[in-house]
């Protein structure tokens, strides 16, 4: 185990951290770009467009339990930390107060001091699968295309890698935008190669731009093969991802796009209804900014997000998690014990009383 000494000073300061208002260029798309028909259904983040439907392409179902051993790159010992001045405050920690966690590299830090709460593996450059479509939102906001732009799915944009399913048929048109939201939202893959495919120079110019953004926010094990996350080339680490999702959370359609709840849109004049793949974002526990989950069998399920704990912006990175619902728990366990950490500190201060 490693110990840093920042943890204590996380923990026990509540006052609201603001994060940045956003990007401001994101902003301008928004207002200036012709949009599709949109109306609101009266459910929680829902929003209703004319077009088709899409959700994210089921992909199969198991995987080696050998995988972190033996994907490429540097894989350091793990390494938990925390400060020894924090009890065990929950059922599920070890003998040093750490929460078990059940991913297998993770990372969560101070969004807004840096400083690292837990990791594991951190420096593991693992597959990412669909977290790529936040890098994938990112570079197309940059290009300051029309989102308000008429994209058709076509053939091109079927997944014949790995043969994933899609409620969004060839030949169906939505505005960039929808396109957007749905890759975000629902991780529909067909969406985010239409983006890549209508970007100025084709998909290859926009993988070199993904990449070249990568190198710009100092991502130096993150490397993407396609805009989808179907490839498994597709690699970062929990520490590259840290800063990958504190970028993505500087724009404000990546922030209300990837925490929609449900949209709706019409296909042959029938609503259909796409959820959030991170079912968090509707629990009423957690607030939170910025949300993308990937799954293919190289990457096992992983998770990252952008949330407020204890009144401050966390990142949250959990990657490789075997079970169906282990990154969630994950997540659950990890705000548990920041909020009892917190509570039982609080408590110790009371018992102490003022200084004198």
């Amino acid at each position: 185990m490693k110990i840093r000494n920042t943890v204590l000073a996380v923990l026990s300061v509540f006052a609201l951290v603001s994060v940045a208002a956003g990007s401001a260029h994101a902003a301008a798309q928004r207002s200036s770009a012709k949009k599709a028909p949109v109306a609101k259904v009266a459910t929680k983040k829902v929003s209703v467009a004319k077009a088709s439907p899409a959700k994210a392409g089921k992909l199969a179902k198991s995987r080696s339990n050998g995988r972190l051993a033996a994907v490429k790159g540097h894989h350091h010992a793990a390494a938990i930390v925390m400060s020894r001045a924090l009890p065990a405050v929950t059922a599920e920690v070890d003998h040093d107060g750490n929460p078990l966690l059940h991913s297998a590299a993770f990372m969560i830090a101070d969004q807004a001091t840096g400083n690292v709460i837990l990791e594991k593996n951190s420096d593991a450059v693992l597959p990412i699968a669909s977290i790529t479509k936040l890098m994938t939102a990112m570079v197309v906001l940059d290009a300051r295309l029309g989102l308000g732009d008429l994209i058709t799915i076509a053939h091109e944009d079927v997944d014949t890698l790995r043969g994933s399913s899609s409620h969004v048929p060839v030949g169906t048109e939505l505005s960039r935008e929808d396109m957007l939201r749905l890759a975000l939202m629902s991780s529909e893959n067909r969406a985010s190669a239409a983006l890549a495919r209508t970007y100025p120079g084709g998909t290859h110019a926009f993988i070199t731009a993904m990449n070249r953004k990568a190198a710009s926010l100092g991502l130096r094990d993150t490397r993407f093969s396609d805009s989808t996350g179907l490839n498994s080339a597709n690699v970062s680490s929990a520490r590259d991802l840290v800063k990958m999702v504190s970028a993505a959370s500087r724009y404000p359609l990546i922030r209300e796009f990837s925490t929609t709840a449900n949209y709706v849109v019409y296909l042959n004049g029938r609503p259909r209804q796409f959820n959030n793949t991170n079912a968090l974002v509707s629990s009423p526990d957690w607030q939170i900014g910025v949300s993308k989950t990937g799954f293919i069998n190289e990457s096992g399920k992983c998770l990252v997000m952008q949330a407020w704990l204890l009144n401050k912006p966390m990142i949250i990175v959990l990657l490789d998690s075997f079970g169906r619902f282990t990154r969630v728990a994950d997540a659950q366990r990890v705000k548990r014990w920041l909020e009892s950490a917190a509570a039982q500190q609080k408590l110790a201060a009371q018992v102490r009383g003022p200084a004198t």
